[in-house]
């Protein structure tokens, strides 16, 4: 029996800077006029961009989770589930926050509350551009 590398395998997925909203202009663009998606722990808005791949922005405030390791997993979370998913996601501009009620949840639920959101954003952008 041969010995398989895994590593061969494994499709590599970087989120590297073009994947991310940089700037107060790109944050501004999608709160002005966007889609929203959401559950009573986190909201999610999107709004289609001009360029072919999806980009990721997060505005977790301390409002929301005052401790910094707090805020620190919940984006952790968002951006690996949103590197693992960037190539079904449409190209859109995406922004995501959260709501206290998230630090409620242990880090496989809020996994599944996003990939979640991924599955309605997925949804709406695909009828929206079938019409």
């Amino acid at each position: 029996m041969k010995n398989i590398d895994v590593a061969e395998n494994i499709v590599k997925l970087h989120l590297n800077r073009d994947l991310k909203l940089l700037n107060a202009e790109s944050y501004q663009f999608v709160f002005s006029n966007s889609q929203r998606f959401g559950n009573h722990c986190l909201t999610v808005l999107a709004r289609t961009n001009n360029l072919d791949h999806p980009r990721l922005g997060l505005a977790i405030s301390k409002k929301c989770a005052k401790r910094a390791v707090d805020r620190n997993r919940i984006k952790r979370l968002f951006r690996e589930s949103f590197r693992l998913n960037q190539h079904t996601l449409p190209n859109v501009d995406i922004v995501a926050m959260c709501k206290p009620s998230i630090l409620s949840l242990d880090n496989a639920e809020m996994r599944r509350q996003i990939e979640t959101q991924w599955r309605f954003m997925r949804k709406k952008f695909t009828a929206l551009s079938n019409e």
